[in-house]
Order: structure tokens, then C-alpha cells, then sequence
């Protein structure tokens, strides 16, 4: 009953958000810091911000997130949380021992003006910052983009406060991956290496997200690009940005002040934008694509190939992150799926000129939106009904109510797990996502199927 009294009149809403489709800045900050070894994401607001940002993450993926705060009161909110961040910094270190602590703003923080930089560079002077070890700082307020900007923003403070150049260079390339699952950034990694290239990927939350079970709790997990590492990144080759929004503004800044040439391209989901960045490093290694990876792009297009007619004329709806909805999109468009509504909560300049671009040959209007939310999608929906949903897991309350057959994708998935272990990225991350659409699509087909149609084989 939730949704089921949604209007399908469409109003020009500019100060009401119903139901938005992102989360805020310091929960990707956080995510991107719990990207590298041995470091300690730390809240500079209230208490309760950092509880919130912790538990999405943990319920996402399932694993203890832990994180410090600067526990603002109502004194800190109106004189500034300097004194609490001070003492924090020196809990930590004594406590907790990181190698590194990676702070990020909130709200509070941001609207009181803290400078963080100031606040920092004084603990070291007060020798609240042990010898060896490190503060750095991102600004994320969260009144402002979503939480790919803080992503952005933290993975960019990464190397603007770490890298350096020796002037050898160390034959390496840099990766960014993007906000994507730890599954992800284990398979671009694979991928990379397969190509003849030693990658240094940043940040990198494989084997700190999705570890094992070892019976033992590590607070540090052995995972993470190491401080090293991202020193190092200023004597590399160069640098491939995976998806504009998360990770053009660090590659980019390596660029300027340690001059590491960068591309930017999409993220590498689906069949045309995994050929593209093969392609890049295809030509950064100076090698040809191995038997392996060839392989595993026959085997996507035997798949889409196989199971075709079952994608052909679906139209589907889709609502998440940029960088994940155009190459998406995309993948879609080369299934011949109709993808007639689009919605990212997420600012960006390009993101509607991309989709109308990819789209633009489709045999209807593609309804498309930056910083539209999850009810205007949904009356997007009522006003013309969709064969498939494809959202993160606030999108199953439409599919209920609608009674759509819903892929789960994107960020946050909080009502099941497997996303933090099997990859949707590149060649094999294809076959899974098509999967995913498959079974989703064959099962209502299965349900729906009358008595003389309810075949063993489809």
C-alpha cells in the first residue's frame, strides 16, 4: 500500500525531494578511506552523522565498518569542534594505533567552517600525531552532491596528500576504480594484471569489505592500497580514471601538480565499455589482449547471443549512480532493451546529454533526470508501465507495488548479500549482471505462464 495512492500528474518540484536516489557525501568518504591500509575513518560532526554513515555501510556489506568521530555537543556546534578534533586525533593514535587517519566534514562541521587543514597541522604541532603516522582531510558536506562527490573527494585527497615523484619511474599505472563493490576492484585488478600491467589501485576496499571469516576480528584487515603505494603513484606511467564523476577529479590532479597523463572512461560494465578500457590498456602495456580475456568476452556474447529474444523490446526502468546508470544504459541499448526511464540523484553536467545520446535511436521518448528521486521515477512508471526495474533496494517498493520483475544494483543494497563477492564489472562481471536480468525476466515469465506454455525449456 506504500506507493499504490502515487499520482501520475507531473510536477516541476525544486524544493522537495520524496524518496532521493543517493545518500550523502561522507558515506562514500568513508568508503574510499576504508580503501587504504591500515587507516581510520573519522567524522568531524556529531556523534549520530557517523552512526548513520557506519551502519548504511555496514549493512551494505555486511561487515563491522568502524570509524571515529569528533562527538560535537551543543559547546563544539557554536565555537567550532577544533578542541574536539585535537583530542580525537590523540585518542585514536593512542588507542586504536592507524597508520593513517582520514578525516571528512559532515554538516555541523562544514556550516560552523571548521578548517580542518588548521586543526590538523596544530595536533601535529602539539605533537598529537605520532612519528610515521598520518592525518589527512576531504571536505564533505553533505548538503552538497551525493556520495559519489565524497567519494571524489577523499580518493582526490588521497593523492594530493601522498603522492610524490622520485623522478624514476616505477613502470606501474594507476587505476581508479570508482564507487563500485570490493568484488569489483578484485576484478579490474585481475583484469589489469592479465594485461601484462602492475596496476596500483586506489582506493582499493577488496579484502577489507568482503574478507574471510577467519574467526579472529582484525580492525585493520589486510587489504587497502598501502600508504607506499600511493606515494608511489606519482612515479607511474599513468593514470585510467574509471567513471567521471568518482574518479576524474584525483586523476586529474595527479596530472597537474606530478604530471601522470590521465584518461577518463566510463566504468567498464557490459560488452562496449569493457572493450574500451581493454583497449586503453591494450595500448598502455604495448601488448596484445591475452587468450584469456578473449575468451571471456566470446562467452558474454554467447550468452546475449543465446538468450536474446528474451531481452529484445523489454523496456526497463532504472534509477542510481551516473557513472553505473551510462554504461549501463548502454549494455542495455546493445541488448536491445528499451530503457525509457532514468533518474540519477547524483549533479552532474553530462549525465543527461550521455544518456540521450546513447538512447537516441530508441523508437520511443526516454524520460531521463539529474537530481530527480524515486517518486518521480515511479510516476514515470505509472505513466508508462515497464517490463524491468533495475535499482538499488528502496526501488523494491515500486516493484512491489507495480509488480515488476526488479534487479537489485547499486549502492545501498540493504535486504541481500552476494553483491560484495561476485563482480558486475568487465567481461565475467557481464555474464553475472545478465544473470541477474535473465532470471529476473524468466521468472515472471514462469509465474505468469498458463498450464499449456509452462515449459522445462525456454
Amino acid at each position: 500500500m506504500l506507493l499504490r495512492h502515487t499520482h501520475t500528474d507531473i510536477k516541476e518540484r525544486k524544493a522537495l525531494t520524496v524518496n532521493p536516489a543517493k545518500t550523502c557525501q561522507p558515506i562514500g568518504a568513508m568508503y574510499a578511506a576504508l580503501g587504504i591500509h591500515g587507516c581510520l575513518p573519522h567524522s568531524h560532526g556529531s556523534q549520530g552523522c557517523c552512526a548513520y554513515h557506519r551502519s548504511t555501510l555496514t549493512r551494505h556489506y555486511r561487515e563491522p565498518v568502524m570509524a571515529a568521530t569528533s562527538s560535537f555537543t551543543e559547546g563544539s556546534s557554536v565555537f567550532g569542534g577544533q578542541a574536539n578534533l585535537i583530542q580525537a586525533i590523540d585518542n585514536i593514535f593512542t588507542t586504536y594505533d592507524p597508520d593513517i587517519i582520514a578525516v571528512h566534514t559532515t554538516c555541523l562541521s562544514e556550516t560552523i567552517g571548521d578548517d580542518v587543514q588548521q586543526i590538523s597541522d596544530k595536533a601535529g604541532k602539539d605533537g598529537k600525531i605520532p612519528d610515521g603516522k598520518f592525518v589527512i582531510h576531504a571536505s564533505t558536506p553533505s548538503y552538497v552532491g551525493s556520495h559519489v562527490t565524497g567519494f571524489s573527494n577523499m580518493t582526490k585527497a588521497m593523492v594530493m596528500q601522498f603522492a610524490r615523484s622520485s623522478g624514476t619511474p616505477n613502470g606501474k599505472y594507476n587505476i581508479i576504480p570508482g564507487f563500485v563493490e570490493p568484488s569489483d576492484m578484485t576484478e579490474i585488478k585481475r583484469v589489469v594484471r592479465a594485461m601484462g600491467i602492475d596496476p596500483i589501485l586506489f582506493p582499493d576496499t577488496s579484502n577489507v569489505l568482503n574478507g574471510p571469516q577467519t574467526g579472529r576480528y582484525k580492525m585493520f584487515p589486510d587489504g587497502g592500497v598501502t600508504r607506499e603505494e600511493l606515494e608511489s603513484a606519482g612515479d607511474s606511467a599513468g593514470t585510467i580514471a574509471l567513471g567521471p564523476l568518482a574518479s576524474a577529479d584525483a586523476a586529474r590532479a595527479l596530472d597537474t601538480s606530478l604530471k601522470v597523463p590521465c584518461q577518463i572512461q566510463d566504468l567498464p560494465i557490459g560488452l562496449s565499455a569493457t572493450d574500451r578500457f581493454i583497449d586503453s590498456l591494450r595500448k598502455a602495456a604495448g601488448v596484445s589482449v591475452p587468450d584469456s580475456i578473449t575468451r571471456e568476452r566470446g562467452q558474454l556474447l554467447d550468452i546475449i547471443t543465446d538468450m536474446h529474444q528474451y531481452f529484445y523490446g523489454r523496456k526497463v526502468a532504472l534509477a542510481g549512480d551516473p557513472d553505473h546508470l551510462i554504461p549501463l544504459v548502454e549494455f542495455l541499448v546493445s541488448l536491445d532493451m528499451i530503457p525509457v526511464h532514468i533518474v540519477t540523484g547524483t549533479p552532474g553536467k553530462n549525465f543527461e546529454k550521455r544518456i540521450l545520446e546513447i538512447t537516441r535511436d530508441l523508437p520511443c521518448k526516454v524520460n531521463v533526470k539529474v537530481g530527480g528521486d524515486m517518486f518521480l521515477l515511479h510516476q514515470w512508471i505509472k505513466n508508462e508501465p515497464v517490463d524491468l526495474l533495475i535499482a538499488n533496494t528502496y526501488g523494491k517498493y515500486m516493484a512491489r507495488d507495480d509488480d515488476i520483475p526488479f534487479v537489485r544494483y547499486g549502492f545501498p543494497i540493504l535486504d541481500r548479500v552476494g553483491h560484495s563477492y561476485f563482480p558486475t564489472v568487465c567481461y565475467t562481471g557481464g555474464i553475472r549482471l545478465l544473470e541477474k536480468i535473465l532470471d529476473a525476466i524468466l521468472e515472471r515469465l514462469d509465474r505468469d505462464a498458463p498450464e499449456e506454455k509452462f515449459e522445462l525449456v525456454l
